[in-house]
């Protein structure tokens, strides 16, 4: 394979362009998003990208297995209360289970700045007060729209859970 070097002012002629209506970060223009609502960003706590900060929580299978019976549909019973008050609060923007595989169960995301906020929440959960899970901390910076998530999702449940 034959490789050569273009000098950048030899690229920018061969297509057409000077380096002067190259774009550059500095110089580039954003045009206004006529979808922008002000009020909806402020509710969701988005930044000037539309995004916000999380903690992703990864909870793992924990030292602590429960065997089958009463006390562990007890402790499960009590895993999903503390989900639904955890969303009926703001706080939990999304939750669900893993495959298992690797020792992964389920994950959270948490509308919170701070792991010390996350480790807090996630220790009212019984499974993890239990062993049966334990919990792995990761902040996340994405979409503020995330935090819609819990009011779409009673939209598409045809029962009250």
């Amino acid at each position: 394979m034959r490789s050569f070097t273009i000098p950048l002012t030899g690229l920018a002629l061969a297509l057409g362009l000077t380096l002067a209506s190259a774009p550059t970060a500095h110089a580039q223009q954003s045009a206004p998003n006529p979808q922008f609502d002000a009020e909806l960003a402020k509710k969701l706590g988005a930044d000037q990208r539309g995004m916000r900060r999380y903690v992703m929580v990864v909870l793992k299978t924990g030292p602590n297995k429960m065997a089958a019976g009463a006390e562990r549909d007890a402790m499960f019973a009590g895993h999903f209360a503390n989900i639904k008050k955890l969303a009926a609060e703001g706080l939990l923007v999304t939750a669900g289970p893993f495959d298992g595989v690797d020792g992964w169960r389920g994950m959270f995301i948490f509308a919170v700045n701070s792991i010390a906020e996350a480790q807090a929440l996630t220790a009212t959960d019984p499974v993890i007060q239990k062993g049966e899970m334990v919990a792995e901390y990761h902040i996340l910076y994405g979409t503020a729209a995330l935090m819609e998530i819990p009011s779409l999702h009673q939209k598409l449940t045809p029962t009250l859970q």
